[in-house]
């Protein structure tokens, strides 16, 4: 069996000594981080309202906004196509009432 030296043993508390200082500054940071925290304002909770129209103005910024004459232009097609959806409809009314009224006509004669 080898005996232990008496030099190994200095060493080994040395080494003991500054890891306990090492933790020893950790708490201390940690501390000192905790402090920090509590020593800052708290920032005041905005209401929802007041919350919901900042964001939905900075919403309102990021959309890209068509032309004038891009709007003028589907205005235009949409009120053709409604238009021309009004006379298909109306057509086929006309048609059904003329088709019962010629029935009704028969049936009844």
């Amino acid at each position: 069996m080898a005996k232990k030296t008496q030099s190994s043993n200095p060493s080994k508390s040395a080494l003991l000594k500054q890891a306990e200082a090492k933790a020893e500054q950790i708490v201390a940071q940690k501390e000192k981080e905790k402090n920090k925290d509590k020593s800052k304002p708290k920032a005041k909770k905005q209401n929802g309202v007041v919350k919901y129209f900042k964001e939905l103005k900075s919403e309102f910024k990021k959309v890209v906004w068509p032309s004038r004459k891009a709007v003028l232009n589907n205005t235009g097609v949409v009120l053709a196509v409604v238009c021309a959806a009004a006379l298909v409809v109306w057509g086929i009314d006309s048609g059904f009432t003329a088709l019962l009224k010629l029935f009704i006509d028969n049936v009844a004669a």
